[in-house]
């Protein structure tokens, strides 16, 4: 006798376009509005994420950054391929990072970033990737796609907003823009029904962790605390 539908439905990860896919594990982003809106419940892992910003400094960091400090405080190594600033030490700690756990992969050309992108991720070795790829073929999205699968880690790619418009093999696609004092987020793509309206998202932004501030810090407390790490002083 066939099993029932139902029977099939909750031991395979079938989607259905009316309801969110929660069939892959999730590393909860700890913004409950943001959770609750995405499927399963956080940010997924074991798939492709893009993050989707026209600007740097309006928070899209400060976004991610819970939910890697918790990982990093859990013993788990995080990755940072490509960050178009020199990382700020001082304000990844502030922010809860456990330093010993990030490591920064600094690149001189796109193709060696997608390189290490790809080895990374074929290596299983870590349990966060975070990238920053201005520019990026279908075709290269699709090669480090297929890599996020094996891997089990959360994988997320900073991208210009207007990458919006191109197809991608993401499985989620969240484009962030400012809000006032706050950050728009609109999920653009996720697994299961459409999102609903953009959320209206309060984050804290004391400072920047690239380097750059996200809201003013006394000019001489900048300088102090970027000679003491060996950083370039931002005007």
């Amino acid at each position: 006798m066939a099993a029932p539908l139902e029977d099939i439905l909750r031991q395979h990860p079938v989607w259905r376009g009316g309801a969110p896919a929660a069939f892959c594990p999730v590393l909860s982003t700890t913004y409950p509005d943001l959770d609750r809106a995405l499927p399963g419940g956080g940010w997924p892992t074991g798939v492709l994420t893009e993050l989707l910003c026209n600007h740097e400094g309006i928070g899209e960091l400060t976004l991610a950054l819970p939910a890697l400090a918790a990982l990093t405080w859990a013993g788990k190594r995080v990755v940072w391929l490509a960050p178009p600033h020199l990382p700020d030490a001082p304000a990844l700690a502030a922010a809860g990072v456990d330093l010993a756990q990030l490591a920064i992969v600094r690149t001189v050309a796109r193709r060696d970033a997608l390189w290490a992108a790809e080895q990374v991720l074929r290596a299983k070795s870590c349990h966060a990737f975070i990238a920053w790829f201005p520019r990026i073929a279908y075709e290269e999205l699709r090669r480090l796609a297929v890599a996020a699968e094996g891997s089990q880690a959360w994988v997320a790619f900073f991208r210009p907003r207007q990458a919006a418009a191109e197809s991608s093999p993401a499985a989620l696609r969240v484009a962030l823009e400012p809000d006032g004092d706050a950050l728009a987020v609109h999920i653009a793509k996720r697994r299961g029904a459409p999102a609903a309206a953009p959320l209206r998202l309060r984050i804290k932004r004391p400072f920047h962790a690239l380097g750059r501030t996200a809201l003013p810090r006394p000019a001489d407390a900048v300088a102090r605390a970027d000679r003491r790490m060996g950083l370039p002083v931002h005007a």
